[in-house]
């Protein structure tokens, strides 16, 4: 996963990012749920979103509908 290329509308500031790098990997989970589209989103292991979704700090409506979400389907 090192210097995986990623897309122009989540990551602007970089061509590459380290996936294996744990704060690179919730950085890009978080601009994943930001700017992601939904083959972004289901491409995300929703179990590891849900163990990092305190720590993600998305914006109030994004959080809520995350754990709504997560919660429904089993993942919380």
């Amino acid at each position: 996963m090192t210097g995986d290329p990623v897309p122009r509308y989540i990551v602007w500031s970089t061509d590459q990012i380290d996936l294996a790098d744990p704060f690179q990997r919730q950085w890009y989970i978080r601009q994943v749920l930001l700017h992601g589209r939904a083959s972004d989103i289901q491409a995300l292991n929703l179990n590891e979103v849900a163990r990092l979704l305190d720590d993600l700090h998305l914006p109030t409506h994004l959080d809520r509908l995350w754990r709504t979400f997560l919660e429904t389907k089993g993942y919380a």
